[in-house]
C-alpha cells in the first residue's frame, strides 16, 4: 500500500521554482515527486543532527 500524501500549499521564490522544474524534467520526475524526494533525502542525512 502506497502511504498517503497530504497537500500542502507553500510558497517558494521564483528563481528556486524554475530550477526545480528543471531539474524535475531531467528527472522525468512531476514538480511534486522531486520536492518530495529532495525533502526526504535531507531529512535522512540530516537525522540526528541539531539544527
Amino acid at each position: 500500500m502506497k502511504p498517503l500524501k497530504t497537500k500542502v500549499s507553500i510558497t517558494l521564490d521564483t528563481d528556486l521554482i524554475e530550477q526545480l522544474k528543471a531539474l524535475a524534467e531531467a528527472d522525468d520526475r512531476s514538480f511534486s515527486q522531486y520536492i518530495n524526494l529532495i525533502l526526504k533525502e535531507f531529512l535522512a542525512q540530516n537525522r540526528g543532527k541539531k539544527p
